[in-house]
């Protein structure tokens, strides 16, 4: 009997090469589509009812809603270890899902030591899916995970219905290892809307599951 010809051995896919931006550094992979869409969902069918029933807008695409989410991380250390600043580019990326900017001293001071151009921290603006993600993870993972955590502040509106949050350690975020953290790091979360009073930006994060304290 003949023997039947060998199949070719196919070879093995190799794997993607990671994503790179114009600078050749890594971007961050893509985020889980569920958390934009299941806080976009209750925007739309539980807060709009909400806010209508609360103000009493005529018309639903008149209730406010959240614009942008703005993350802050400030490091006057870094004037003296560069190092420092890497790694707080490194854990606001994870945090956030993109690439944030670094923000420089805009004039010198000598009492600090610090030169107009230097690195002083670094920030990120997250809008659309990735900004919906965002605030589904700080609601419903981060936030919970504060030791002793008795609820947010009511007080941090600007006048203008914006919100911002102080928080003292980037641990509480699950992005984070803790083993590779060189330093407990603070940032601030500034929550811009489009509400035009402070009543109704609480009630617009209120119904979005923002945890106030009572």
């Amino acid at each position: 009997m003949p023997r039947e010809p060998k199949q070719p051995k196919t070879a093995k896919a190799a794997k993607p090469a990671p994503k790179t931006d114009a600078k050749g550094e890594k971007t961050p992979a893509p985020r889980s589509q569920s958390g934009h869409a299941r806080l976009r969902e209750l925007y739309q069918k539980t807060v709009v009812t909400g806010m209508v029933k609360e103000f009493g807008y005529k018309n639903p695409m008149a209730v406010p809603k959240v614009e942008k989410v703005s993350l802050n991380v400030g490091l006057g250390e870094a004037t003296g270890n560069s190092k420092l600043m890497d790694g707080a580019v490194n854990e606001l990326m994870a945090i956030a899902g993109q690439r944030p900017v670094v923000t420089k001293a805009k004039k010198s001071i000598a009492a600090f030591k610090l030169r107009e151009g230097m690195p002083i921290g670094c920030m990120v603006t997250l809008r659309g899916d990735r900004m919906y993600e965002f605030l589904d993870r700080l609601l419903n993972v981060a936030l919970p995970r504060v030791r002793d955590f008795r609820g947010v502040s009511p007080k941090s509106f600007d006048g203008r219905g914006n919100y911002t949050l102080g928080l003292k350690d980037q641990l509480i975020f699950p992005e984070i290892d803790y083993n590779k953290v060189e330093k407990v790091k603070g940032m601030n979360i500034c929550i811009t809307t489009t509400a035009k009073t402070d009543a109704e930006g609480l009630a617009l994060l209120r119904l979005m599951g923002m945890p106030f304290r009572q």
